[in-house]
């Protein structure tokens, strides 16, 4: 189990039966990246792959 694993986990128990847009997500990440700039890498990689078509 990698360390990631247990913050997906904590996210899926706290947040589970919640519907959100992509609107609050974004809103979330750029708040993130405000907080911890040296994780903006990191946040951009997932951004861009979330924001990928599977086809692509």
């Amino acid at each position: 189990m990698y360390d990631s694993d247990r913050g997906i986990e904590e996210l899926a128990r706290r947040r589970e039966g919640e519907h959100f847009d992509i609107e609050w997500l974004a809103d979330q990440l750029r708040v993130y990246v405000d907080l911890h700039p040296q994780d903006e890498n990191v946040i951009e990689r997932l951004a861009t792959w979330l924001a990928r078509d599977d086809e692509e």
